[in-house]
Formats: structure tokens, sequence, C-alpha cells
């Protein structure tokens, strides 16, 4: 059995969320694996050594930021989280040691930024041999040293050609770079659309006949829902994603002339009802994004000074495919509205074009990975039996 484990953390969610996914493909594709999810910040904390350095961990001051809309100046925030990992360099490794000494996995697979070096180097220097994979969740790198480290003998998994360009460009070998189709996503964005629209928008009080946008802004949604709606109130109906935000739900559902529209709190059938809708207004996240695509919605999203500075290409990958609408602002979102269902055939047409099998693909490149590199370490045995016996003689 061969024990490959899958390192993120809950930043944003969405690291977690690819982890659940590869998880699940790779129990289903490639039974002789035995997969462990494992928390990163739960090895580091079981140490007490990165809390204790920065007061409390980078995911809950990242998720408390997107809690409250607070994402401009992230960019300056990110230099201090990335400088203080690299003050905490000799501690992680020391942890992480100790954790791969323990737990002995036979690959490693990182879903998580920022932290590649001291995983990559503390692996290397405890279990030589072990493959270490960086799968990146993002469509592309933040240069430099968000994703990808330029002097590591490891593996890339990207999903686009852009991310592809970026490994290349640090002098990566050809043989350690993997493209996929595109972003992980949960299988059930692949199971087949089955309910009949129409009957369901009427039963949930919808108008069957009416253009309806999905409205999602992560789990714990945003004020800017609250001006998409007043502003879409006359042109459009829209189902209301608000996850764990009740404040936010409550006031949606408070204002009449908003109307027809579907308020939804937290929910784990995001597939669903995006077969409801026609179109996806939201953040340019990869996952969001990628999944809306996956299900046929042309995309609305925004790029701005208060974007995420990892989420920026996201917007310019819409645009270079033709898949919806980039605006600078969702107080133009009437317009954008009007802009993508002006076109709004010929965006649904580029949509479907899109075939992304990532799910699927990785855990084949993972068996790849491992047969490469075990075939490698055979060779590099018998040279080195090969060299001694020469010595020997």
């Amino acid at each position: 059995m061969t024990t490959v484990d899958l390192i993120y953390f809950n930043a944003g969610g969405g690291h977690r969320a690819s982890a659940l996914a590869l998880e699940a493909a790779l129990r289903r594709q490639a039974p002789a694996m035995k997969v462990r999810l494992v928390n990163l910040f739960e090895v580091l904390d079981a140490q007490n050594k990165f809390s204790a350095l920065t007061g409390s961990r980078p995911e809950d001051w990242y998720n408390k930021r997107l809690a409250r809309g607070w994402t401009l100046g992230m960019a300056q925030e990110l230099k201090l989280l990335q400088a203080a990992i690299r003050l905490a360099h000799p501690l992680l490794l020391r942890a992480l040691r100790q954790h791969w000494l323990r737990t002995e996995p036979d690959l490693v697979v990182s879903l998580v930024p920022n932290f590649n070096r001291p995983l990559y180097q503390s692996l290397a220097s405890t279990l030589p041999g072990v493959p270490y994979v960086t799968l990146l969740t993002d469509l592309a790198d933040l240069p430099p040293n968000f994703w990808i480290e330029s002097d590591q003998a490891q593996h890339f998994i990207c999903g686009t050609p852009r991310a592809v360009e970026q490994v290349r460009a640090l002098g990566h070998d050809r043989t350690r770079i993997h493209a996929t189709s595109g972003m992980i996503i949960r299988p059930e964005f692949y199971a087949p659309i089955k309910l009949d629209r129409a009957e369901e928008r009427l039963r949930l009080g919808l108008d069957p006949a009416r253009p309806t946008g999905l409205v999602l802004f992560g789990g714990h949604g945003s004020k800017a829902m609250l001006g998409i709606a007043e502003k879409l109130a006359v042109s459009t109906q829209l189902i209301l994603i608000c996850g764990h935000n009740k404040a936010l739900a409550a006031r949606l559902r408070q204002r009449p002339r908003i109307a027809p529209r579907l308020v939804v709190e937290f929910a784990t059938d995001i597939p669903y009802y995006m077969q409801l809708a026609d179109f996806f207004i939201g953040k340019p996240g990869p996952g969001s994004i990628s999944e809306a695509v996956q299900q046929g919605l042309p995309v609305i999203v925004v790029d701005n000074a208060w974007t995420m500075p990892q989420e920026r290409y996201n917007a310019q990958w819409v645009r270079e495919n033709g898949l919806g609408v980039v605006h600078g602002s969702f107080r133009t979102i009437d317009r954008a509205v009007a802009q993508l269902l002006e076109h709004f055939d010929a965006f649904q047409a580029r949509v479907q074009r899109i075939d992304n099998r990532a799910l699927f693909e990785v855990p084949e490149i993972l068996g790849r990975i491992l047969q490469h590199d075990a075939a490698q370490t055979r060779r590099h045995a018998l040279n080195a039996l090969e060299t001694a016996a020469a010595d020997t003689a």
C-alpha cells in the first residue's frame, strides 16, 4: 500500500476543498494508495512553533479578512507573511522533519502556497527519494515564491498553460512539469444534469423564463451582494448564496423590491443551484469560476484594487478565453449583465468548449510520478553499487 499525504490548510477553503476532491478521486481511481489528509498548521502547532512566533495561524488572519471583505492591501501583507515564513524557516524545518520521521509517507502532494520551501527541504533531508509534488490550486503563480520555488528537484501539476510557462521559466526539468486541463473541482460538478429547470424554478418561486444569475462570494458572502441585487432588481432574477453570513441573508430577504429572488444560506449542493441559473456573478476565485464553467455558466467578475493578488490572473483568464465579462466594479453590474446577455450564445458556446478533466487526470499523473521516481531511485542505487564494485576491484 502506497501512502500519499495531501497537504492543505483552511485559508479560504479552496485548498481543503481541492484536497477533499483529490482524496475522493484517488480512493476511486487508485485503491492501492492510502490517502491521508494533513492540515499543515495542525502539524506545526503540534510542535508549538509557527503560531508561537506569529501570534496566530496565518489561515485565521486570512479568513477574518475575507469574512469582512478587507482585501485591499493584501499584496503588501502577503510580503510580511512571506518574511515571517522565512524568519521561521529553521523552526519549520525542525517541526516538519519530526512529522515526516513519524509518518513516513511514500508521496507528498502540497496543495498550499508559500510553504513549499520548508515542506520540500524537510522531506528531502529526512526521507530522501520520496517524491514531492506541488499542485497549484490557482490558475497561475504569483511570483516570487508563492507557489513555485526555483531550486527544488520536485514535481509540479499545473492547470493552465500560463502556470506551465512559469514553472519552465524558472528552469525546472520538463519531465517534472505536468499539465492538466483545468483546476481540481469536486466530483459533484461532473454529475449529469437531471432536473427540469423550469419546474424547479417555479417550485422555488422563480420565473422560469427570466434571465437568472447565481451570485456567490465564497463561504461568507459579501456586502457587494446588496448592491448587485438592487441594481439588477428590474432586469434579472437572482439566486443569492450567502454562506455562513446569516445577517446578509436576512438583509437580502427584507428588501421587497428585489424580486423574484432566492436567498440561500450555507449550502453544500452548489451544483444544484448552478443548474438553475444562466450565468455566474462573483469574485474571480479559481474554484468558483472553474465550477461555474464546468456547469456551463458564463461568468461576470471584477478586477480592481480589492481583488486579491493571487486572483488577478483569473480575470485575465476569463477575458483570454472569452468565458464572460470582466468589469472594474460591481457598480456597473447592470451594464455587465446587459453585455453578457447581448452575446450570451457566444459566451455559452465558448464555456461549453472548456473540457476540464483535472480531477481524473491528477491520479494518473501521481501514479506516473511514483513509477518515474522509483525507477530513478533504482538506477541511482545500481550506479552506486557498480561504482562501489569498481572501487573495490
